[in-house]
């Protein structure tokens, strides 16, 4: 079975560089609102996680959710987390990296 979400060697190397700064980390895929459809990187404990958020898998050691309603359209997809320059979400930790994560997908083979 295919992972549902991973992440890209440079995605992989932001998170490392994250963890050196910040501690244990970890990411919810946002549904839009104020930041659009991004993962958010947090430390690890100071986005309250809910019932009706999904664990999708870990990327770079660190867990990865994403809201129940919005899995529903993403379920037959893989998560394919990478970076790319810019600014991101205000509240994710890579803003002040001039770099921010971003959500490509792919298909999954049934």
């Amino acid at each position: 079975m295919q992972p549902k979400v991973i992440a890209t060697d440079a995605a992989l190397q932001l998170i490392e560089k994250l963890k050196t700064k910040y501690g244990p980390l970890m990411f919810h895929q946002s549904g839009g609102c104020c930041d659009g459809s991004s993962p958010m990187c947090y430390p690890q404990g100071e986005f309250m996680i809910g019932n009706s958020d999904v664990l999708l898998g870990e990327i770079g050691g660190c867990p990865f959710y994403m809201h129940a309603a919005q899995y529903e359209y993403w379920k037959h997809t893989q998560l394919i987390i990478d970076v790319v320059p810019g600014r991101g979400g205000m509240f994710s930790l890579e803003g002040s990296e001039g770099v921010r994560f971003l959500t490509r997908s792919k298909v999954l083979d049934s």
